[in-house]
């Protein structure tokens, strides 16, 4: 009994063991994953101050510039392969010109040097900042405080967005998100921060360049309209509420994407029961950054009172009798395919914590997007 007993206990010191130097292998190798990242991303920064430094010695004709960069791409290629193309050192130049006021930033990072093995080695600097090796961690929810902090082909896409504010809030968003390239992509191209922009005022919309999407208040969350291209229902004319619900549940890790910071999902079909009559909330939601439950309501159909006033009901039962003390009023959002401003704004009362949202099957049209932008820019001067 006693052999088994120490057996047992060895079995469990080996295996938190293992859990412990399995955990530090795997952080150690995701620190050098970043740091291989920071290092590409700087070198291409140096490479093309490099080659903006030399144009700038000689003429400026096109002409010169091209078969500058032809002349250097066919020498590095040849020493080091691949990464050198004409387009890639291109993209180097542009990337300089873009961000040559970080030029600054990168001489007070961490020094990252190549030892004679050519392995790499981290020099930690001195400052207050969780490290992991030496090698600077984003802090949760806050933008990295390095002058770089994604990786080359992200930068890559960000180069092509003409718009510096959108350039500047999808590279904070996608830092403190964790985004993939191709999430990035996505939120991109379903035009998230013209969706974000629009659902805001001036201020709040130079905010979004400078510091992302900051969730303080029930309205910092909602976007003008919601993007859900992803559940291909838009080749399904005859889709439900049901059909719609469960394409959701389905695709439920995109649709969190879709819904912002913050969220985890509690319940679909939450049932409550009042007076012995029983309801069911279609989706329920929760936010962890603003403490407060989000009730989502699906409507395929047109919007109408009888809505609104239900989704009224949804959010007083949890407010009463499911929230804490210590959790925010609950949030009500009713996602329609036709959302109608008059009937809205006369059936609920100022400050009610409801709103309805319509949403599109498919990807918006960008141009569409920059104009309503631009048009409530002038309007709300």
């Amino acid at each position: 009994m006693k052999k088994d007993i120490k057996k047992q206990n060895t079995f469990l010191g080996q295996s938190r063991l293992f859990s412990e130097v399995r955990g530090l292998i795997l952080l150690a190798r995701k620190a050098v994953v970043q740091a291989v990242d920071t290092l590409q991303v700087i070198t291409n920064f140096k490479i093309g101050r490099c080659i903006v430094e030399h144009e700038q010695q000689g003429t400026t004709r096109a002409q010169y510039g091209k078969q500058l960069l032809l002349g250097l791409s066919k020498h590095l290629t040849k020493e080091f392969g691949r990464g050198f193309s004409h387009s890639n050192l291109e993209y180097m130049r542009k990337f300089y010109l873009l961000y040559q006021d970080r030029f600054s930033k990168i001489r007070q990072m961490p020094s990252i040097e190549l030892i004679e093995n050519q392995k790499i080695r981290i020099i930690p600097d001195k400052s207050k900042d969780t490290h992991v090796h030496g090698i600077s961690q984003m802090p949760s929810g806050k933008f990295r405080k390095s002058a770089f902090s994604l990786s080359w082909s992200q930068y890559i896409f960000l180069i092509s967005i003409k718009d510096g504010d959108a350039r500047s809030f999808y590279e904070i968003e996608a830092s403190n998100n964790g985004w993939t390239l191709p999430e990035l992509t996505r939120q991109f191209n379903s035009s998230l921060y013209e969706r974000l922009a629009l659902s805001r005022n001036k201020k709040e919309v130079k905010q979004l360049s400078r510091k992302g999407q900051i969730i303080e208040k029930p309205d910092d969350m909602l976007k003008n309209s919601y993007v859900l291209e992803f559940l291909g229902l838009d080749e399904k004319p005859g889709y439900s509420e049901t059909d719609l619900e469960t394409a959701i549940i389905d695709k439920l890790e995109h649709f969190l994407l879709e819904l912002g910071k913050g969220f985890l999902f509690e319940a679909r079909q939450k049932r409550f029961t009042f007076d012995e009559d029983h309801f069911f909330v279609d989706l329920v939601f929760y936010n962890r950054l603003l403490r407060s439950y989000v009730l989502i309501d699906l409507k395929i159909g047109k919007l109408t009172h009888q809505d609104l006033g239900q989704m009224q009901m949804y959010v007083n039962y949890f407010d009463r009798y499911v929230k804490t003390k210590e959790e925010k009023s609950t949030i009500g959002i009713i996602l329609c395919r036709k959302k109608r401003e008059a009937l809205v704004k006369i059936t609920l009362s100022k400050g009610a914590n409801i709103h309805a949202k319509e949403y599109k099957l498919y990807l918006p049209s960008k141009v569409e997007f920059k104009k309503k932008l631009i048009e409530w820019t002038n309007n709300s001067d």
